[in-house]
């Protein structure tokens, strides 16, 4: 089908007559003769011929892309307005545990009331605190005063070369640390100055951090304490001066002063080395 009948067709009217020579006349007589509606049609064919075979000789408008429209801007989420939080009150700080909470307290929760402790002011500046190690039904007791700056970071009893000295220590009297011994302090936070240096404990720090260790000694219930330095001496003895070699009785507890592993370290005579070695035997001895 030729292009001009497609248009035509497409515009309902159908094949296209052209006229002959000499057919005008019946033409006529046709289109008076016919309805209404159809003489505007057939009056119209030969002007529709025309635009048809013009449109045969146009030639078809070239395909053009449309141009890439960029997407539309996409709303962000608008940030929910929280301004409101600054000014909602501070959560109510721990109460600290009191002392008859600690003496009712497990091994488990004891070593996490003393994680948590705030019942003094190193609460504030402590970077760890130091828990006892060791077994918790042995019969010897190894007790310092406070933990060091190494202790602090390890968050442990004695830990590096002090406490490979006193592991060779107690071998020499045939106890082994981990099985035989319970390592702690009375503290079990480092007390430092303004300046970031160490210091001895004030009263109320060291009466604050008691029932804690107290505790330690009642779930323990040692045989032997072995007091290391002269500060943890005083701790467990304050109504009289320390001495060493010497035996004193706390109950059922005997108790025992020697020097701290640190202290030994720094001996370079070795006349404190056998001073504690004497200790021990002693220690020792009285432990039978």
């Amino acid at each position: 089908m030729s292009r001009s009948a497609v248009f035509l067709d497409e515009m309902g009217i159908g094949p296209l007559w052209r006229l002959r020579q000499g057919a005008a006349p019946e033409l006529q007589e046709v289109i008076e003769a016919a309805p209404e509606p159809i003489v505007p049609v057939v009056q119209a064919m030969p002007e529709i011929a025309r635009v048809v075979e013009v449109a045969e000789t146009v030639p078809p408008p070239a395909v053009v892309a449309p141009a890439a429209v960029p997407p539309a801007p996409v709303a962000l989420p608008v940030a929910e307005d929280t301004a409101w939080f600054d000014d909602a009150p501070a959560p109510p700080a721990a109460q600290p545990v009191t002392d008859a909470e600690i003496a009712a307290m497990d091994w488990d929760s004891l070593a996490g009331a003393v994680a948590k402790c705030t019942r003094c002011d190193l609460c504030k500046s402590r970077k760890g605190v130091v828990m006892g190690r060791g077994n918790r039904q042995a019969d010897w007791l190894m007790l310092a005063s406070s933990p060091s700056r190494l202790e602090e970071r390890e968050q442990r009893a004695l830990p590096g070369d002090q406490g490979k000295l006193l592991d060779n220590m107690l071998k020499a009297i045939d106890l082994d640390t981990g099985r035989d011994t319970y390592v702690t302090h009375l503290l079990k936070c480092r007390p430092l100055d303004e300046a970031g240096q160490e210091r001895l404990p004030t009263q109320a720090e060291s009466a604050a951090c008691r029932p804690y260790f107290e505790r330690e000694l009642a779930l323990l219930q040692p045989r032997t304490i072995v007091t290391l330095g002269s500060m943890a001496a005083a701790g467990m003895m304050p109504t009289e001066k320390p001495v060493r070699g010497k035996v004193r009785q706390l109950g059922a507890m005997s108790l025992i002063a020697t020097f701290h592993p640190e202290a030994l370290l720094q001996d370079d005579t070795g006349r404190a080395k056998a001073r504690a070695w004497a200790d021990l035997c002693l220690a020792k001895s009285t432990h039978g």
